[in-house]
This record gives structure tokens, C-alpha cells and sequence, in this order.
């Protein structure tokens, strides 16, 4: 696996600072809130495990799974919220902000839900990419445009658990 990965861009230990160093912030901005934070599967799930665990606060924690693509533009919801959102404060964990076309229908769909707010963390940020009016309100670090895995994001199902984020090697995607 990581004979296919051309150039690490951060770090397991920058990974593990960026989350505490997140968690740090969100505590203390939902401090006295009533906290949901809503994992964006599959990608989410590593970032979200250390985020989760670095939050000092009580939170309620559930997941969401939409796919779509680019060029249809369509999303699917494969795995809805349990939980009504009404009363909480909304934080979608999300691995990384690409073109935005998912998360924005995800927030816009919850939004309708009564929460009192919500929130957009992603761990990586591609601003280069970005097709869909969205931002996080908590940006872990910004990545350039290439094909990172590592970290819960992958290539066809694969490299979710290498322990950084790397670029991926062209010669794996292009085959």
C-alpha cells in the first residue's frame, strides 16, 4: 500500500494535532449546547473517532451516508440521521470538503429538521474543486488538488487505513 502513495502531505502526528486542535475549538464554542455531531460516511470515520474523543463536552454522535457524482449531480441518501435534530446543535464531520455538491445537500436537507444550528468541521479542505456554495465553519488544513487517500479516504474502496494522508501515485487511478 504505501509503495502507491508518491508524497505523504500530513503526517499521522499532524493528524492527531489537527483533531485535538479542533476539538479544543469546538468545545469551546458548544459549550452549554446541546451537541450532535453527525459523521459523513465512509470517509469520516478515523477523523471523526479522534475528533470525538478530544471533544470535552457531552454529545450525542450519529452518522450519514450520501454518494453521488459530479457530472449527475444526484445525490442518495444510503444512510439517514436516527435521531430528531430538533434541540441540537448540528456538527457535520466530514473527511474532506472536495466540491461540496454532497455536504451541501446534507446540510440542507438537515436543516430543514428544526436543529438550532449546523456546523460543517472537515478535516481536509480543497478549496480548488469547489462547485457547491458551502464552507466549513472548522477547516483542519487545505490540500491541493490531487488524489489524497490515507485517514478514512480511499481509492476504489482501498488505502482507508493508512495512517496519514497521502497522494496517491497517477499510475494506480489511471490504470
Amino acid at each position: 500500500m504505501h509503495q502507491d502513495v508518491e508524497q505523504i502531505l500530513v503526517t499521522e502526528e499532524e493528524l492527531n494535532k489537527i483533531a485535538h486542535r479542533l476539538a479544543s475549538q469546538i468545545t469551546k464554542d458548544y459549550e452549554g449546547k446541546k451537541l450532535l455531531l453527525i459523521g459523513v460516511l465512509k470517509g469520516s470515520i478515523y477523523f471523526f473517532t479522534d475528533l470525538s474523543r478530544y471533544i470535552d463536552l457531552p454529545c450525542n454522535i450519529d452518522f450519514i451516508h450520501g454518494s453521488g457524482t459530479v457530472s449527475s449531480g444526484k445525490i442518495n441518501i444510503i444512510k439517514d440521521v436516527a435521531d430528531d435534530l430538533t434541540g441540537f446543535d448540528v456538527l457535520l464531520v466530514e473527511d474532506i470538503l472536495d466540491t461540496g455538491n454532497t455536504l451541501k445537500y446534507i446540510h440542507d436537507m438537515l436543516s430543514k429538521r428544526n436543529p438550532e444550528s449546523i456546523g460543517v468541521v472537515t478535516l481536509l479542505d480543497k478549496p480548488a474543486r469547489r462547485i457547491a456554495d458551502i464552507k466549513a465553519d472548522y477547516v483542519g488544513t487545505d490540500v491541493p488538488d490531487a488524489f489524497v487517500v490515507g485517514y478514512g479516504l480511499d481509492y476504489d474502496q482501498y488505502y482507508r487505513n493508512l495512517p496519514y494522508i497521502g497522494v496517491l501515485k497517477k499510475s494506480i487511478y489511471e490504470k
